[in-house]
């Protein structure tokens, strides 16, 4: 399906044109297609605003950031409550300063989701 407006002329919570029929199905390609690899000197502003949170990597992202714009709170108190969703720490920006990680991330506005990405992934 072809649509005039790609992926980088849209922002999360738009639907593009087709949205009407599937729009479960589109906003999480639109997630997906809006999802990119970032290292973290590229993420440190982010932090600084307080709006990075971080996702483990057992916990799929696109989930996750479906669950936001969805304002599920069920779904997000249950990854809270067992510390696989979390803001991210001064510790984890210590730790990833010294690093210098990849990230998958994906903004759900205002918070901008975080995967750390195993050191043996190389960034495309």
């Amino acid at each position: 399906m072809s649509d005039s407006n790609g992926p980088a002329d849209q922002h999360p919570g738009e639907s593009g044109a087709d949205s009407r029929d599937e729009p479960v199905l589109d906003r999480r390609q639109q997630l997906l297609n809006e999802s990119g690899v970032l290292g973290w000197d590229e993420l440190v502003k982010h932090f600084a605003r307080g709006v990075v949170v971080k996702v483990e990597c057992d916990v799929d992202l696109i989930d996750v950031a479906m669950s936001f714009c969805e304002d599920n709170a069920a779904a997000v108190s249950q990854w809270l409550d067992a510390g696989a969703v979390q803001r991210a720490s001064d510790d984890d920006a210590r730790r990833w300063t010294t690093e210098n990680p990849h990230f998958r991330c994906v903004v759900t506005a205002p918070w901008v989701l975080v995967q750390q990405l195993d050191n043996s992934i190389t960034r495309h």
